[in-house]
């Protein structure tokens, strides 16, 4: 965007601190903010009937809820810090102003909105057309692939998160990592070790068309972190 647009754009922003398990927005609260994050990470999940499930975990340089945000409309998702967390705070208003006056900003957003809608599609995609232990395969395969191929890596976030967002008890997921040491795949704690990427990648067949990536573009939007070595 224009370098005058985004100085008068963050004029009227402002960062801020969080403390860790701080729930900073609810869902079905006015979208009065878009969130970026900084510095640590946040939580989004959603609730309904008395359970809760995580929708993505967002770690620095990210936006959320910018949907919410541009349409004015409620949050759909509730947001928690993981830890310290760092925040810029752009007011809603401000920013679909911007949206209208600044053409390479609106492209921009226009960008991330589709590469969060398509990643939100390739998650709807992997759990109603994978099963159990399909989903924790190819989802440890895939964060394999974004580690430079590494056999062995650390997992990005908790074992409760990795569960919840794909669609699992942490009891199930317990279960489904100790059945996949026969299939290729060791855990060591937080730590995922893979004996046999053949049988492991036989197992989650992986699919573009689910697991991308896009040819060009962020895979940004509901996600979880890339895991490092």
């Amino acid at each position: 965007m224009a370098h005058a647009n985004f100085e008068a754009l963050m004029a009227s922003s402002y960062a801020q601190n969080f403390p860790p398990g701080l729930e900073m927005i609810r869902q079905g609260d006015p979208a009065d903010f878009l969130h970026i994050v900084l510095e640590g990470s946040v939580e989004l999940l959603a609730q309904w009937g008395g359970r809760e499930c995580t929708m993505a975990v967002v770690r620095p340089v990210s936006t959320f809820i910018l949907a919410a945000s541009i349409r004015d409309a409620p949050y759909l998702m509730s947001a928690r810090t993981l830890e310290r967390t760092r925040i810029i705070l752009v007011p809603s208003s401000d920013l679909r102003a911007m949206f209208r006056r600044d053409t390479e900003f609106s492209v921009s957003v226009i960008n991330e909105l589709a590469a969060g809608y398509r990643s939100v599609v390739r998650n709807a995609k992997t759990l109603k057309l994978r099963n159990s232990r399909e989903r924790v395969a190819s989802y440890l395969l895939h964060q394999s692939l974004l580690a430079g191929g590494a056999a062995s890596y650390i997992l990005p976030v908790e074992k409760r998160l990795l569960a919840s967002y794909l669609g699992m008890t942490p009891e199930n997921l317990s279960r489904t990592l100790k059945v996949l040491e026969s299939d290729g795949l060791k855990m060591d704690g937080a730590r995922v070790i893979i004996t046999d990427r053949e049988k492991l990648t036989a197992l989650a067949q992986p699919d573009k068309l689910i697991d991308g990536p896009d040819s060009a573009g962020n895979e940004s939007g509901a996600g979880l972190p890339t895991s490092h070595i």
